[in-house]
């Protein structure tokens, strides 16, 4: 059996328990008997509650945001019905809300150029199951992956890219997120500034891995500054793309501490091993759909 015959069975034996377990995630304006109101709800259902997270960003004008994790059996066959019995409850709290279901795993593509750090943890991760998506493409502006993800049954995709032929380029890269029919995308350290229409097109979509502790040190090259600033710390920031360029709304962030002794090479590969487990958090989160956002910053229920 090849390795991604065996990733397939191990899906399908996850969807197949998760094929009752469903989520709800809830935003609207902080006000009594919101918590009471969906537990009834669910209960009335004969849907039993796993986990529950809420948070309120201020009791008395606030927000308040909610993710429930809930079992009831049959769910298939009855989410219909649910999400329509809800849309009442939903209306009365004038609330933004969606229902995510176990069963269902999100298609995923992972853009990379020349560093493969990131891409290998997240093959891994999805090896071994802790990644519940499809990778269904890798994109890259460079061979240098190809062998390696192939070799794992994923498509790969080699598209040159330069600010020259961006529309090009990006053109044909929506064509593969449309033919795909892809989820979530994820830069895996590719190193191309993405155009605003490519953005706004896939919304709170794209994850990115930023090799230093943003706000610090935005751009290229940031061990090497990090080094002449003599820095006692250097981490990763994972975070959702928009249009400004390294700040959207952060999903992870993590550190390790350094000294002098340390030199810029040295620096990196500390640098790239946060990468990798920044990265692969953040993804994890999105896909069981712990992140909510909210301007420019984001709820994350872990």
């Amino acid at each position: 059996m090849s390795i991604r015959q065996q990733v397939d069975q191990m899906a399908n034996e996850r969807k197949e328990q998760l094929k009752n377990q469903g989520r709800l995630l809830i935003r609207c304006e902080d006000q009594p008997g919101i918590v009471s109101a969906v537990s009834t709800f669910l209960h009335k259902n004969n849907a039993n509650i796993i986990e529950s997270n809420q948070y309120s960003s201020d009791p008395e004008n606030g927000t308040f945001f909610l993710r429930i994790e809930f079992h009831l059996d049959d769910l298939n066959n009855k989410r219909q019905e649910l999400e329509k019995q809800f849309s009442e409850i939903a209306t009365t709290y004038s609330m933004d809300y969606r229902f995510t279901y176990g069963a269902e795993r999100k298609k995923a593509a992972i853009f990379v150029s020349q560093e493969p750090h990131a891409l290998v943890e997240l093959l891994w991760e999805w090896q071994n199951g802790d990644l519940p998506m499809d990778i269904e493409v890798v994109i890259s502006n460079h061979e240098i992956a190809r062998e390696m993800v192939e070799a794992l049954g994923i498509p790969y995709h080699y598209i040159p890219a330069n600010k020259d032929i961006r529309k090009e380029v990006e053109a044909e890269q929506v064509r593969l997120m449309e033919q795909y029919d892809i989820d979530i995308l994820i830069l895996a350290r590719y190193m191309q500034i993405l155009t605003p229409e490519f953005v706004e097109r896939f919304e709170n979509r794209i994850i990115n891995i930023h090799h230093s502790f943003l706000p610090a040190f935005i751009g290229a090259r940031p061990y090497e500054r990090a080094f002449h600033r003599g820095v006692k710390l250097i981490g990763a920031t994972s975070h959702y793309v928009t249009n400004d360029l390294d700040e959207g709304p952060i999903i992870e962030q993590d550190i390790e501490r350094v000294d002098h002794r340390n030199s810029i090479a040295e620096l990196k590969k500390i640098g790239q091993q946060i990468e990798r487990r920044v990265l692969a958090r953040a993804v994890k989160w999105h896909l069981e759909d712990r992140v909510i956002v909210e301007g420019n910053k984001t709820i994350v229920f872990q």
